[in-house]
């Protein structure tokens, strides 16, 4: 006896939209024999579904086991429903994919941008398909969609397609649900997709373009307009191919991009773009090249080739110590300049089809194209990236020789994400493009909010019940076009997801853009969430932690304002998400002039010195880095204590010791003098040394009489050393390994103390100092090795752009519900 019917209804939220889901489970009740639909609303995918009771349950399994590979299921909620009727009036119905109804609260979410997948490249390449060499290929695997979307559900007429109509063949895929392109949004071809196009820019002060050194002779700048894909293809090459600068229209915004293996171009680039030092990242054709000009970890490996298509920090190898088989001597050879003495290298594989046509090889024999280009934000440096064309145009025609752009509009911009290996495991840096925004858990039923992160590497997010959004990166609110960007992704965020925030959190510091914007627009809904608190809820939540559990939190960065009114940063915490008590931190010491302090490290050096008792001594590089008259002003401004703010940062510390070193006593982009130390201590143990012949410093620890004050973390008696050792001619890179090591033993032995008192025995490490490898890994390492259990950031960076993700938690803390 046949099996009876059942029908059930099915709802599915998550990441199922611009993924491939629907023909899924088009193709997946076809195979069961199911009737019914399936389609798109605002709240994700719904499905009606009948048969028999055994394949219906086979069904409802197989929806989360075999989802596409791009999809990410949330909630799958089956309810039963009444059959239709006979078994003949079933089947003639079949199995359809139904359209979007409009209208409706939003619940779904919102799929990231995807890096061209392998079938795509392959069809891009092939002669015999009718997309050979189309920049704009695409399909349900790949391609553009947060950047694209102007509203949801996602379907075509809400995205920057809908002004392209597609043609006869490209709507037969469209709406074949047996199709690799069924619902693909931003499908198109050569004979209905969008146009490429190059223009030239006049001659620039940098000098413009010259013949390159290495290319053929006579090979000059595109000077005209090209239109058409070969045309503007060969126009751009030809730019790169002479030394000059392109910008590139990708899929967040604008790229700009010059021949990574000319160290003029190179030049050329980094004094239009006013970037002295800061690295540029580079793209190359595939992983083999990049394992030619770095040494790649299996996982830096895998990062390199995921969807998201991150620049990987890794490490530079060298041309002159390293040519051997694997890597012949006739293989290119990186600029030093790209990161003037790094020993890592940011490198990307390409990430849209336009930045595989630009990097292979030209179509026009006498243009040699560069094998490595640099390719950094289309932006000058402080500002947020281009991607409005007309905007692009403005800002940008002073910095390149030429634009290869195009007629897709970007309607979201999206720069490239960052990632490095640190202690074996990918850790972001950046994230952004591929992964926003894509949610992230929250511990506490949490009611609407929105929480607007700090001033420096930028992101805000949006959060409701288990859930958050974060943005992607923004970047240092210090320009105008900065907090415009900020608020467009405020408004574009909230609309999404249609949060009408009932609480807004902000970082107390008085001074921040962020809390001032809230304040103008939401005075009656603000939470202050102190800065390493957030540091320190960020790491807690990503880690699925419950809302109450208690941890001790390593919180070392450059600048929080704290709960006293100074300046904090050599933190640590006993902290669960709903609130935090400071357990230890770093002496404090003065931060003469504030800024002024922060951008040059000479200065923090000889405020740490004083704070010390010790002298100035001329033979220290810091000292002789100031004039007489300098020094003079310096000591009347800390003696008399004037705009001098104690401060306990740990990031001030490293810079103070990067400066006694001799490693750089003022600075042209955050942290720089911090990470050039890193690379110092990095050089030590590339040399071949171990740990142990590191110079041996150790911090004073010490708490108040009666214990009620958080423990003290003095430096002095680490200065007292360094300088001794600074002044013998001890090797600076046992210094600088010594230092780092003292920094990680001094965690451990804060961590000992609390345990022994009765603390947790899981301790995480949060805030931009521990972006650090050289630092995070010895430190996780000796952490382990005396019992703790180590937390260390992988979903969001531990610096501040992890911050709204823990103003988020911690709100989410303070307001859940009895039973959460």
């Amino acid at each position: 006896m046949a099996s009876p019917r059942a029908r059930i209804g099915v709802r599915v939220t998550g990441i199922v939209q611009g993924v491939g889901f629907r023909p899924f489970v088009h193709r997946l009740a076809h195979e069961l024999g199911l009737v019914g639909h399936v389609g798109n609303d605002a709240a994700g995918v719904f499905i009606e579904a009948e048969g028999t009771d055994p394949d219906l349950t086979r069904f409802v399994q197989r929806l989360r086991a075999e989802a596409p590979p791009l999809s990410r299921v949330g909630e799958v909620e089956v309810t039963t429903l009444e059959p239709s009727g006979s078994d003949a009036v079933a089947v003639d119905e079949g199995f359809r994919i139904v359209a979007s109804p409009s209208g409706g609260a939003i619940a779904t979410l919102v799929p990231p941008d995807v890096a061209i997948c392998e079938a795509c490249r392959t069809e891009l390449f092939d002669p015999a398909d009718r997309r050979y060499r189309h920049p704009f290929i695409t399909c349900t695997d790949c391609g553009p969609r947060f950047t694209i979307i102007r509203s949801l559900p996602y379907d075509r007429p809400a995205t920057t397609m809908a002004d392209f109509a597609m043609c006869r063949q490209c709507a037969g895929e469209y709406h074949d649900p047996t199709d690799r392109r069924f619902h693909a949004q931003p499908i198109a071809c050569p004979d209905c997709g969008p146009a490429l196009r190059y223009e030239p820019t006049p001659d620039q002060p940098g000098g413009g373009p010259v013949a390159a050194p290495a290319g053929p002779p006579g090979i000059t700048a595109a000077a005209a307009p090209a239109t058409g894909t070969e045309a503007a293809l060969v126009a751009a090459q030809r730019t790169l191919a002479a030394g000059g600068t392109v910008a590139l229209k990708g899929v967040g915004g604008y790229h700009l991009a010059c021949d990574a293996t000319s160290a003029e171009a190179v030049a050329r680039l980094r004094a239009r773009k006013q970037r002295p030092d800061k690295p540029f990242a580079v793209m190359v054709t595939d992983v083999e090249v990049a394992a030619t000009i770095t040494r790649l970890a299996p996982a830096e490996l895998a990062a390199l080739r995921s969807p998201q298509r991150p620049v990987v920090l890794a490490r530079r190898r060298s041309p002159s110590a390293e040519v051997t088989q694997s890597r012949p001597p006739d293989l290119p050879v990186v600029a030093e300049g790209v990161a003037p003495g790094n020993p890592w290298l940011g490198v990307m594989l390409p990430s849209t089809p336009l930045h595989e046509l630009l990097l292979a090889a030209s179509q026009d024999a006498h243009v040699t194209v560069p094998p490595v280009l640099v390719m950094t934000s289309g932006n000058v440096a402080g500002e947020p990236i281009c991607f409005d064309d007309a905007d692009a145009r403005a800002r940008l025609t002073p910095l390149v020789d030429g634009f290869l752009t195009h007629d897709r509009p970007i309607h979201v911009p999206c720069d490239d994400g960052v990632v490095r290996l640190i202690g074996g495991e990918v850790v972001p840096i950046r994230r952004s493009r591929g992964d926003a925004p894509v949610p992230l858990a929250l511990p506490s039923d949490a009611p609407a909010m929105l929480a607007v992160g700090g001033e420096l590497k930028n992101t805000l997010g949006v959060g409701s019940g288990h859930q958050a959004w974060l943005s992607q990166h923004i970047g240092d609110l210090g320009a105008l076009e900065t907090l415009e960007a900020f608020e467009d992704a405020a408004e574009q965020l909230t609309t999404f997801f249609q949060i009408s925030p009932v609480h807004v959190a902000v970082d107390p510091h008085p001074g921040y853009t962020t809390h001032a914007w809230a304040r103008r627009h939401h005075r009656d809904r603000l939470e202050a969430v102190q800065h390493h608190h957030a540091h320190a809820a960020a790491l807690l939540a990503e880690h699925g932690l419950p809302a109450d559990q208690l941890t001790l939190v390593a919180a070392f960065d450059g600048t929080g304002y704290g709960a006293d009114h100074t300046v904090w940063g050599g933190e640590f915490l006993l902290a669960d998400q709903a609130g935090a008590t400071r357990a230890a931190h770093l002496a404090t010491v003065p931060l003469p002039g504030g800024d002024a302090a922060v951008s040059n490290p000479a200065r923090m050096a000889l405020a740490q010195l004083w704070a010390a008792g010790l002298e100035w001594d001329e033979r220290l590089p810091c000292v002789a880095a100031m004039t007489g008259a300098q020094r003079h002003l310096l000591r009347q401004q800390l003696e008399r204590d004037l705009a001098c703010v104690p401060t306990s940062s740990a990031g001030r510390l490293f810079d103070a010791v990067a400066a006694l070193l001799g490693v750089r006593q003022a600075i042209s982009y955050e942290g720089q003098a911090a990470i050039e130390l890193e690379w110092l201590a990095d050089a030590f143990t590339e040399a071949g040394n171990p740990d142990h012949a590191a110079r041996p410093y150790r911090f004073a620890i010490s708490t108040s009489d009666d214990g009620d004050r958080p423990l003290l973390l003095d430096p002095a008696s680490v200065l007292v050393e360094v300088v001794a050792d600074v002044l013998a001619g001890v090797d600076a890179a046992a210094i600088a390994a010594g230092f780092h090591l003292a920094v990680a033993a001094a965690i451990v032995a804060v961590a000992d103390r609390v345990a022994a008192g009765g603390g947790p025995r899981t301790v995480g490490l949060t805030g931009g100092v521990f972006q650090n490898a050289w630092l995070t890994t010895r430190t996780r390492a000796q952490l382990e090795e005396a019992g703790f259990d180590v937390l260390t950031h992988r979903l969001v960076p531990p610096n501040d752009g992890g911050l709204a993700y823990g103003q988020l938690a911690v709100v989410a803390a303070r307001h859940r519900g009895p039973t959460s």
